[in-house]
């Protein structure tokens, strides 16, 4: 490994301890190896929402041009094995590790594009958005799970990474109901408004949050050992939270941020590190 491949990989790793806490914190019960690509990954999806989400603070053709400028970055550097950019260089190398391309980085982008030209989705829209922003980045994480164990049944595992993303992206849309609309102007669930929103509207969102991570529940417990308990932790964080959004009543949903407190993080974190769930 060069030197500028380390510098990359760490440069990755300093941007899911600064902006996750979640993610870092299940990221440290991976593998070694497994835990750089998953870094990788997330690096580079964060910077993509950096410049969706305003973080970069620049208008919207900038943006375009920025996210455009990004997806062909990634693209030459997954072709060539190098990037300028520290941050594509160390995804790259975790993609031409893995072993995926466009197929993956091509929805992703799609649907980071979106978010500057949409501000209410459809079902259809809805349905693209949460594949490419979140299946995908499952699948790409299960490559790194999966990269040199040998797997009798791909589709099924497929099946509960597409589930698992979804649920953290929806239980992310819940959460954030509120700050989504006020901050972007964007409201994600169709048929969904923050100021007509409802018990039955909340009862419906968990319900379908619920049964996307009880299909990748039955998949954690047959992961490699490098990332089961990683992946056991996330599923039972994003899982008391939406237990915790399911006994807030709607009408605080649309004013207040809920989240998982530390110390029932640490207890989690504790019971996933000792193989319990």
């Amino acid at each position: 490994m060069s030197l500028y491949d380390r510098v990359a990989r760490e440069t990755a790793s300093i941007v899911i301890r600064r902006y996750s806490t979640s993610f870092g914190l299940a990221s440290r019960l991976l593998g070694r190896g497994v835990r750089q690509h998953v870094e990788n990954i997330y690096a580079l999806v964060r910077v993509a929402d950096e410049i969706v989400d305003g973080g970069a603070d620049i208008d919207l053709v900038s943006a375009a041009r920025a996210l455009t400028d990004l997806e062909a970055e990634t693209d030459l550097a997954i072709g060539t094995g190098f990037s300028a950019n520290l941050v594509v260089h160390a995804f790259a190398l975790t993609a031409r590790e893995v072993g995926f391309g466009s197929d993956r980085t091509a929805p992703f982008f799609e649907s980071m594009r979106m978010d500057l030209t949409i501000k209410q989705h459809d079902r259809e829209s809805f349905e693209r958005y949460v594949y490419g922003s979140a299946e995908v980045v499952g699948l790409m994480c299960l490559r790194a799970f999966l990269n040199g164990e040998t797997v009798t049944d791909l589709p099924r595992f497929e099946t509960g990474a597409r589930a698992l993303g979804a649920a953290f992206q929806k239980v992310n849309f819940l959460r954030d109901l509120a700050a989504d609309f006020e901050a972007l102007g964007r409201s994600y669930f169709p048929d969904v408004a923050v100021a007509t929103f409802t018990e039955e509207d909340k009862v419906r969102l968990l319900d379908d949050i619920d049964a996307d991570l009880a299909v990748s529940a039955a998949v954690v417990r047959d992961l490699p050992r490098s990332s089961r308990r990683a992946v056991a932790l996330a599923q039972s964080l994003f899982a008391e939270l939406s237990a915790r959004l399911r006994a807030t009543p709607a009408s605080e949903l649309v004013r207040a941020r809920v989240r998982v407190p530390n110390p029932v993080k640490a207890r989690l974190a504790l019971a996933a590190a000792m193989g319990r769930r």
